[in-house]
């Protein structure tokens, strides 16, 4: 272990490239968590003490503990497509899997495009033949909507342009649409809600900020009257959930672009809140990663609809968040990669290793951790 810390200290301050693999832990499979529990607030806290360099178990009830009159709690509003669906060609009838990332600039009126991800991909080389169809059931002969196939690109990434508009396409998903769970969940969703947060308001994302899962309706309340100031920001979920750290060298990894929105209401909270010497907790990297962009963009919490591709790793200097309240994460994902860059990397080696002797859920349905 003392060997660990120094040479990860010697990367670091000798500017040693870090290497995804640092970033690597064996994570038991009867750990990861196929199903949500029944009550939101049920799951465990691991709450991790930066200044004490320590943890300690809670359950998620217990977060209203440490958050103090004045404070912001900031939430992602973002709400999960029912993205996942199946199209046809229309020459040979093939069956192609798809699943929205993010919608893009459309050139035909009427008309909406988006990047999705599509399998398998080969299906769509044929160049004369670019034609998609959707249907309500499969064994249907009239189908709901088509599509036309823009651009084949790396890594299963398809653009689509969709005869219908982006109101049309969604009414349609509201049909033919499933949510699209994580690859490492087997277990089928039996209420759809549960992937979604009590929160969450703006359709965007390919997946839920999953952090914010574990609230409900009267924790939130509790935090109010506590004086808890809660903030409210999007983060529309993209292609970077689904893709993990496929080099060696992190500083080589290509973070994709999400969509982020921080309201005038929301930037005057947090620049209050950051005057009367209160802290800024962020549910979720997603919050982390949207708070982060818009302090790189200007002096002080400022309204605005952009888009970010920052990647947080361990070096990074943190300029708006306090604390923040997460899952448990991928190994060698650039999720673990942003809580070592606030925590250290050894505490959170420590942590989850913690976590896994005591048998925490981990992943998307899992147990909570509270950094501060």
């Amino acid at each position: 272990m003392v060997k660990a810390i120094r040479d990860f200290v010697k990367k670091i301050c000798y500017n040693i490239p870090m290497q995804t693999s640092d970033f690597d832990y064996n994570l038991p499979e009867e750990l990861i968590a196929q199903t949500p529990l029944e009550n939101r607030a049920d799951s465990r806290l691991l709450v991790v003490d930066r200044d004490q360099r320590s943890y300690e178990d809670h359950t998620f009830k217990d977060i209203i503990d440490y958050l103090n009159e004045g404070d912001a709690l900031v939430l992602n509003e973002t709400k999960v497509l029912p993205a996942r669906f199946y199209g046809y060609r229309a020459d040979t009838g093939s069956k192609i899997e798809i699943l929205l990332l993010k919608e893009i600039p459309c050139k035909t009126s009427g008309c909406c495009s988006w990047e999705c991800l599509t399998k398998p991909q080969k299906r769509l080389r044929a160049e004369t033949h670019r034609s998609l169809y959707f249907f309500k059931q499969e064994d249907d002969n009239t189908p709901l909507f088509g599509a036309h196939v823009d651009e084949l690109l790396p890594d299963g990434i398809t653009h689509l342009t969709f005869a219908c508009t982006k109101q049309q396409l969604l009414e349609n998903l509201s049909q033919i649409g499933t949510m699209p769970l994580p690859p490492y969940i087997h277990e089928k969703l039996k209420d759809q809600d549960r992937y979604q947060t009590v929160y969450a308001k703006n359709l965007g994302s390919a997946a839920a900020p999953t952090a914010g899962l574990h609230f409900t309706s009267e924790l939130l309340e509790k935090a109010e009257k506590k004086g808890v100031k809660i903030v409210k920001i999007t983060l529309h979920v993209g292609l970077g959930t689904f893709r993990p750290v496929q080099v060696d060298n992190i500083k080589d990894h290509k973070m994709h672009t999400e969509a982020y929105e921080i309201t005038e209401e929301a930037a005057e909270i947090l620049n209050h809140t950051r005057k009367q010497g209160k802290r800024i907790f962020a549910v979720g990297t997603t919050s982390v990663r949207t708070l982060e962009s818009n302090l790189k963009n200007h002096s002080e919490f400022t309204p605005e609809k952009a888009e970010t591709d920052i990647f947080i790793y361990p070096g990074y200097k943190f300029k708006a968040v306090d604390g923040i309240i997460t899952n448990f994460h991928l190994p060698k994902s650039t999720l673990i990669m942003l809580v070592s860059a606030f925590a250290g990397k050894e505490l959170i080696m420590e942590a989850y290793k913690h976590a896994i002797k005591e048998k925490y859920r981990f992943f998307s349905f899992g147990d909570a951790m509270l950094i501060k």
